[in-house]
């Protein structure tokens, strides 16, 4: 307890150092937040339009009237208020001389600075993160992207993994993940404690959780859709941080007046030097692995990550662009064990396990007139996990490998029939191939199957906003067409939402979807028990395609800096595999197909008040699966049955200075519990699936930032956070196994415990 107090103190000494900022002029980017904090209003705008300009700092203004009057006359530039929430930024020339600035319209938001500054719900009721403008939120440092969507109501990680996220009951392989269009089948560093994507060339993050528009296949649970910007910048714009686990920097590098190139870059140092952090890390992914034995004697870890993230802009005129992104993801772990066996002898191992992603792409846009754009994309993402293992005193070698190639195309085009209606068409074919291999030398064994689906997808969707922004409706319809089952699948799209009585909102969402791969699990200590999850395609038979159905009615209430929403969804996903829910009972070596109900209630009560914001949300949920070929055919909680969560988060704003803190509750996951006997196999028997539960999760979080001009293009950033401040021993998962002597063993596993992190940022621009 004294070395965390310590480490605690330490912290919090190191933002106050900084206490005081003693510039005159600020980047009018800076600024702009302090007046979108102040005012609870969002600026949109191009990076291009404010790069590089900075503006006398003003005394705080008591209208928005006046911080608009003084923003005019000091910068010349043009401030639009479409609402009384949302302000769009533009230089008086872009207006009259790009016709692709004048077909654009922005979503309209609905709600700004939800849970935070730089989250937004936009009115066609997807989630918009702005990676620009967030702020912090309890436990974290920086705009870690999958982390903070699981703040959001009816989104959570019942493993604590940003490689398991769960959105509305689902399993994270029934998330489409994509990177500027890109499907990514890998999304975590150190095995899903760290997010993949580098927050600093991300521009836009859309969380959907239904009603996804119908250009979007696959995805039965939601989408997460990763956008980096397409502006170019007038000047150099680069930074680089550090915290208690990796490096990173980013640049914005214009090569001439038409086209720029992005880089950023992230890698750990857990290799050279091992933190508080790591530790708990390290304690978090391996303690239930195969690689951290009890009978272990000696160990040797070599464990690192790095991402690698690029884009090329070229503008070839005023209408038209072409982009080219490229970005890496690699983790790699080498592990060296001397354990002890039961009749004294030692065994030797080594270790390697690498997970590796490649995705390149090459974009084309073009506004043809003022009320038709088109868009065509050519992309290819490759996956990769390679384990080997080389027991050494035996000679024993076991290599095990699971690849994703995804090749993809799409065409897109966008028509403005009015001012109000938007029509949007297209096509998108997807070629994924994917190779499974298991090859043991003694006992001689090698498996290797490659299997591939190619999917045709057409689409069509109807988009209309009213003149008072009041009302907005999408319905669309995709068709698809697998060619390998000969299936063709028709999913329509639905999306509404009224405005009435000034203050309130009905939001009406619904969707059909369908998936052709998911994520199995053979063994429980394939891959050493770390990534045991092996991407395979559907064959129509064992694991079959996936299809779901959803639909929600919300209703909100914004008015003062109140506001407060309730949602209530149903959803059914049939086609699921028992091999893909982890299944670790009487059903972990039984293949069955069946379906998962959810239904649920999502509630939001959100206030800021001078400096100051809260927010709590619950949600209630209900979800069972329905296999007919286990249970006797009877529905029993899902594996990931979080039936209540509840998140309550405080935060204070001054200046430049913020702190936030969270709670985190939810009851615990279902697991089955052993009977008294064993039969004669020397088996375990066991009672009802998953008929009781574990002890309830609770999490304190805490976060504070600071942020100073170091000089007039140059900004330092200093942040802190404690994960589990209290040093909870949260249960996640329960299991059991047999020992030598054919006793029940009970194993669980508990979430990361105290886990402090420092994060230090210097940007320039």
């Amino acid at each position: 307890m004294a070395k965390q107090l310590f480490i605690a103190i330490f912290l919090s000494i190191s933002l106050v150092t900084y206490a005081q900022n003693t510039s005159d002029t600020i980047p009018l980017s800076q600024f702009l937040k302090q007046i979108e904090a102040q005012f609870n209003v969002s600026f949109s705008f191009a990076d291009k339009t404010i790069a590089n300009k900075t503006i006398k700092i003003s005394e705080r203004f008591t209208t928005l009237k006046e911080a608009l009057d003084y923003l005019k006359s000091e910068t010349k530039l043009n401030y639009k208020l479409l609402n009384e929430r949302f302000i769009t930024i533009s230089k008086p020339s872009e207006i009259d001389q790009n016709p692709t600035y004048k077909l654009q319209r922005l979503d309209e938001v609905v709600v700004n600075n939800f849970l935070s500054q730089g989250l937004s719900k936009s009115i066609n009721g997807a989630i918009t993160i702005e990676s620009d403008k967030f702020q912090i939120l309890p436990g974290l440092i920086e705009p870690d992207i999958l982390q903070t969507i699981q703040a959001l109501p009816g989104i959570t990680s019942a493993e604590e993994l940003i490689s398991d996220i769960n959105i509305r009951g689902g399993t994270h392989d029934q998330n489409l993940i994509l990177f500027d269009g890109m499907r990514m089948y890998q999304s975590g560093h150190f095995f899903g404690l760290i997010s993949a994507f580098n927050p600093y060339l991300t521009e836009t993050v859309d969380v959907t959780k239904n009603g996804t528009q119908a250009k979007h296949g696959s995805g039965v649970s939601g989408l997460i859709d990763i956008q980096s910007s397409n502006d170019r910048v007038k000047y150099l714009e680069s930074g680089f941080g550090i915290d208690l686990i990796k490096a990173d920097a980013f640049a914005k590098i214009p090569i001439n007046k038409k086209s720029e190139l992005q880089i950023a870059g992230q890698r750990s140092y857990t290799d050279v030097i091992l933190s508080p952090t790591y530790d708990s890390y390290f304690e978090r992914i391996f303690d239930d692995s195969e690689l951290n034995s009890g009978r272990t004697i000696t160990n040797d870890d070599d464990f690192f990550f790095y991402d690698v993230t690029a884009k090329y802009i070229y503008d070839l005129n005023s209408s038209t662009k072409i982009t080219g992104n490229f970005v890496t993801i690699f983790n790699s772990l080498n592990y060296k064990q001397t354990t002890r066996e039961s009749d004294n002898s030692e065994l030797q191992t080594e270790s390697d396990l690498k997970q590796t992603s490649y995705a390149g792409s090459l974009s084309f846009s073009k506004a043809f007139n003022k009320s038709l754009k088109g868009f065509a994309q050519v992309y290819f993402s490759n996956y990769q996990l390679n384990g080997f293992n080389n027991i050494i005193t035996n000679n024993q070698l076991l290599t095990q490998s699971n690849t994703v190639d995804d090749l993809g195309i799409r065409l897109d085009l966008l028509k403005a029939l009015d001012k109000n209606l938007n029509v949007n068409l297209g096509y998108q074919f997807n070629e994924v191939g994917v190779r499974n291999l298991e090859d043991v030398n003694r006992p001689r064994f090698k498996s290797s199957i490659k299997e591939v689906i190619r999917t045709h997808g057409v689409y069509t969707e109807a988009e209309f906003t009213s003149n008072s922004k009041n009302t907005y409706g999408r319905i669309g319809l995709r068709g698809n067409y697998i060619d390998k089952f000969g299936s063709i699948f028709f999913e329509p799209r639905l999306s509404f939402n009224q405005k009435f009585l000034d203050h309130f909102r009905l939001e009406l969402l619904a969707e059909t979807k369908h998936q052709s791969i998911s994520q199995i699990i053979d063994l429980q200590q394939d891959f050493f028990g770390i990534e045991k999850r092996r991407w395979q395609l559907s064959n129509d038979e064992d694991v079959p395609i996936i299809k779901s159905s959803q639909v929600s009615a919300g209703l909100s209430y914004n008015r003062n800096g109140w506001l407060t929403s309730i949602e209530g969804y149903y959803k059914v996903v049939d086609g699921i595999s028992s091999r893909s829910q982890g299944f670790q009972n009487q059903f972990q070596f039984t293949p069955a197909t069946g379906k998962y109900t959810i239904k649920g209630i999502d509630v939001f009560l959100q206030k800021r008040f001078d400096n100051w914001s809260s927010w709590l949300s619950y949600s209630f949920s209900k979800n069972d699966y329905e296999f007919e070929s286990l249970n006797n055919g009877q529905a029993f909680p899902s594996n990931i049955d979080l039936r209540h969560v509840a998140n309550v988060s405080l935060s204070y704003n001054l200046n430049n200075f913020r702190i936030a803190t969270g709670l985190n509750w939810h009851t615990g996951r279902p697991y089955t519990e052993p009977s008294d006997l064993q039969n004669e196999r020397n088996t375990i028997s066991y009672n009802t699936p998953n008929e009781e539960r574990l002890n309830d999760y609770l999490r304190l979080d805490v976060s504070a930032s600071y942020k100073f001009q170091l000089g007039l293009n140059t900004t330092m950033h200093l942040a802190t956070s404690i994960w589990n401040l209290t040093n909870e021993a949260n249960e996640i998962n329960r299991y059991f196994t047999l020992n030598n002597n054919n006793d029940i063993v009970e194993n669980t596993n508990f979430a990361l415990r105290f886990t402090p992190n420092l994060n230090c940022r210097i940007h320039f621009n």
